[in-house]
């Protein structure tokens, strides 16, 4: 599998973790559905700390990928669904910690009212790219 981050001279600089875009040959794509902060019992962890809740997000979609002998490396594309504009700062520091260099996948943002549980201030969906051999 050949993986490309793509960075426009012609664009700003990204203003958070993540790239312009992402392009990959010869792989098997992975879609993972979006991810609130639950744990294994179901319950939401980190009640009003969005950091934690991305940290939980991100552990989800990584034990999904697993399956599929992928990592957090694969991913190459998420939709983030937050709460609150304001947690955008935080929600990077963890982002940060997972998605490096290369490894950035395309991003999208957006703020809504509400989700589907009540303590829930992130949900983040993903879409991997593992080789075929994989």
């Amino acid at each position: 599998m050949t993986r490309r981050t793509l960075t426009s001279p012609k664009l700003s600089r990204p203003s958070g973790v993540f790239a312009h875009g992402v392009s990959v040959a010869d792989a098997k794509l992975v879609y993972v559905s979006g991810m609130l902060a639950r744990d294994a019992s179901g319950a939401i962890v980190g009640v009003g700390d969005v950091r934690v809740q991305t940290e939980q997000c991100l552990q989800n979609i990584a034990a999904v990928l697993e399956l599929e002998g992928a990592t957090l490396a694969d991913v190459i594309r998420v939709t983030v669904y937050i709460r609150n504009m304001d947690d955008f700062a935080g929600i990077h520091e963890v982002r940060a910690r997972h998605f490096r260099g290369d490894a950035r996948p395309a991003s999208t943002m957006v703020e809504i009212s509400r989700f589907t549980e009540p303590d829930a201030l992130i949900e983040i969906e993903a879409i991997a790219a593992v080789s075929r051999a994989g």
